[in-house]
């Protein structure tokens, strides 16, 4: 497998030590660059992160076949960088999949979904050999549930699984856009869950999952992270699972 090498985070501007988020967002996307393998389709994922590593991709996409997205926003951004996006369906297997997290533990699970895009991360992740998660060291957590946890949920559900969830110790909320229940790409809902502790994110996530009108829950363990590219004040630490 050959992998285009990654520019070095030193190549930065900004002394060691004195990154401010956005650059640190930069800095593992252009790190991510590492894990694109040439020739081959690569799985985006959304997120301002990730916009970084689109635009990171951008400067190699003469080198890659083409990428597979988990949002009409990453597809629009991916399609003005002039890259190929094809749909999932078109597609049985990806070398790798790069996306962010909302929080990640020292296992690699991971809850993501505050962009509201969290099925179709789940699809395309479910679709990937690898994932790899760029994120900036304040997602790094012990144990998962202190970023809201986002569930999309069928509309005609929500007030039951707010139900089930509260039987859990969580209050969830419906997510709001401009007054109005936010629509997800898929034309669904999202709740967001507070007052969870999750110390079993596999448990959890088969669980809530097979709750009647949960369409995605944004605990990904059974899709966990393999590497995580983590931005951190020293520049970007590399952690395995």
């Amino acid at each position: 497998m050959t992998h285009i090498p990654a520019v070095s985070p030193s190549s930065s501007d900004a002394p060691a030590g004195s990154y401010t988020q956005d650059q640190l967002k930069a800095l593992v996307g252009q790190a991510a660059l590492q894990y694109v393998v040439r020739g081959a389709l690569v799985g985006v994922g959304t997120g301002s992160t990730v916009n970084y590593f689109i635009d990171a991709l951008a400067t190699i996409k003469d080198q890659i076949a083409g990428a597979v997205s988990s949002s009409v926003a990453s597809t629009e951004r991916l399609r003005a960088a002039g890259i190929a996006v094809l749909e999932a369906n078109a597609v049985e297997r990806l070398p790798v999949y790069i996306d962010g997290a909302d929080e990640i533990d020292g296992r690699g699970y991971m809850v993501k979904g505050g962009g509201a895009a969290l099925t179709r991360e789940k699809i395309v992740a479910a679709l990937a050999d690898r994932f790899v998660c760029i994120a900036d060291a304040s997602k790094l957590v012990t144990v998962l549930g202190t970023f809201p946890l986002p569930v999309e949920v069928i509309p005609m559900a929500t007030a039951r699984i707010a139900r089930q969830f509260a039987a859990l110790g969580g209050h969830a909320v419906l997510r709001l856009r401009e007054g109005q229940p936010l629509v997800t790409d898929n034309g669904q809902h999202i709740l967001d869950v507070t007052g969870l502790h999750i110390d079993d994110p596999l448990a959890f996530e088969a669980q809530v999952s097979q709750w009647p009108g949960v369409v995605t829950v944004g605990v990904f363990a059974f899709q966990r992270a393999q590497v995580c590219l983590l931005g951190t004040p020293q520049g970007v630490k590399t952690l395995t699972f």
